[in-house]
């Protein structure tokens, strides 16, 4: 089956935002700095704005240098800094606070998923047309901002860009003499890689052992969807698209992985779904193959010398990967300073100084003149996967977004891996599972 794209307008959208890509990125252009004296409000008195992230310590120390430099630019700005270290944490914390209305929550937050969706339609989160002069709306095209877009309003502005990717670590391919694939390898050279690189019985020099796969289903499962439905796990109606047969084909190839030895026990697999990146078994050199964001790759490579892939992907198939935001900026309906707010916004995602610091970290950047100021100091690792972003925005390819309902996907994935890896289930009667899980509370949000 063959991935479709979406509307005419959909594609130019696309084919747009491809032109003023990468191709493009050395062109010199810069943003006007948005009301540097302070006067958007029309005063000068001391504000305070509280702003959450989630991410490892190495972005908290990042984003605290550019916060400083935001409030070295606007003087009567204080920025309180709540990082957390994954999103569940930031977003339990946004569901107390906006089940109690709202005014404890941070001023300026970051959203993913359905979360910029899900809030927005309750009401929760600031219409950026509001703001739309401050914040530069008109620079990022339309495709970028599906997934925060609630009936033609916008409550969201996308960190950058990213597409999912397979990594895989060339110095263990060649310890455990295993061919490094290019990027028509199939879902069998895939298990066979993995397979053979998990039952070598290599090490790290610290003794740790190397798995052929370091798996969390949750960062390949949309994309093996792309490839084998239409649409991908959701249409753009907001409905489940993917068949459940297709979803045990792909727990199918995990108990090939596991029967194989490409897998480590599956409490180990268990035991890695959630943890940091910086933590995972690929990026301590412990793993032959991984699937993730393609921003990943610099701290993949921390793991060893490491290739970007497109994902398997078998004969007649499209590779299925479309390009999405890694995260969103959101502003709270019921911040008491919304234009000192979207200031905050700007700083992060237009203003060039910035820029130069965040980099790639949390995506290709979707502003154009954000990019042309980020691409030409791209080198090596992070240079490669702007240039795999760069092939999914030529490809055309946009996935419907995950709907109000869909913010369970990941952990009815999860619970099926489970069931499957632990033999407490077949992968026809937990993929079933998965998409009644899944549906019912599609159609409970809808």
């Amino acid at each position: 089956m063959t991935r479709a794209h979406r509307s005419s307008a959909g594609k130019a959208a696309v084919a747009l935002a491809g032109s003023a890509m990468l191709l493009l990125a050395g062109c010199s252009s810069s943003s006007e700095a948005a009301d540097p004296t302070g006067e958007a409000d029309g005063s000068q008195e001391p504000v305070t704005l509280e702003m959450s992230w989630w991410g490892n310590d190495e972005r908290a120390a990042l984003f605290d240098e550019v916060i400083k430099a935001f409030e070295d630019e606007y003087p009567h700005i204080t920025v309180t800094q709540t990082p957390v270290p994954d999103p569940d944490t930031l977003f339990n914390r946004l569901a107390t606070d906006f089940a109690a209305g709202g005014d404890t929550a941070p001023d300026v937050f970051a959203l993913g998923g359905a979360k910029p969706q899900e809030y927005g339609d309750a009401g929760a989160l600031l219409d950026l047309a509001e703001v739309a002069d401050t914040v530069k709306l008109d620079k990022y095209p339309d495709f970028s901002l599906t997934n925060a877009t609630v009936n033609g309003t916008v409550y969201g502005l996308p960190t950058g860009g990213n597409a999912t990717a397979a990594f895989v670590n060339t110095d263990i391919f060649e310890e455990a003499g295993v061919e490094v694939p290019s990027d028509d390898w199939t879902w069998d050279d895939f298990v066979a890689a993995g397979n053979a690189i998990g039952s070598a019985g290599l090490t790290t020099d610290s003794g740790a052992p190397i798995m052929g796969v370091d798996m969390r289903i949750q960062d390949i499962l949309g994309t093996y969807a792309g490839q084998k439905s239409e649409f991908g796990v959701y249409d753009w109606d907001g409905k489940l698209s993917v068949e459940p047969s297709v979803i045990a084909e792909w727990l199918d190839i995990e108990l090939a992985l596991r029967d194989g030895g490409g897998l480590p026990d599956p409490s180990i697999v268990v035991q890695n779904w959630n943890i940091s990146t910086d933590q995972q078994p690929y990026a301590l050199g412990q793993a032959g193959i991984a699937f993730g964001y393609s921003n990943l790759i610099g701290t993949y490579a921390a793991g060893g010398t490491t290739k970007i892939l497109l994902p398997p992907h078998d004969a007649g198939d499209t590779t299925g990967v479309a390009l999405l935001p890694s995260a969103f900026w959101s502003v709270n309906a019921k911040s008491a300073h919304p234009q000192e707010a979207a200031l905050l916004v700007d700083w992060f995602l237009n203003q060039p100084e910035p820029a130069k610091q965040i980099l790639d970290t949390r995506g290709v950047p979707f502003n154009p003149d954000t990019l042309a100021v980020v691409a030409p100091l791209l080198e090596g690792d992070a240079k490669a996967a702007a240039e795999y972003v760069q092939t999914t925005l030529d490809s055309g390819t946009v996935a419907p977004p995950q709907p109000n309902g869909g913010a369970n996907m990941n952990k009815y994935a999860q619970d099926a891996e489970s069931d499957v890896l632990f033999d407490k289930a077949s992968p026809a009667d937990a993929a079933q599972s998965w998409a009644d899980k899944l549906t019912a509370d599609l159609n409970a949000a809808g």
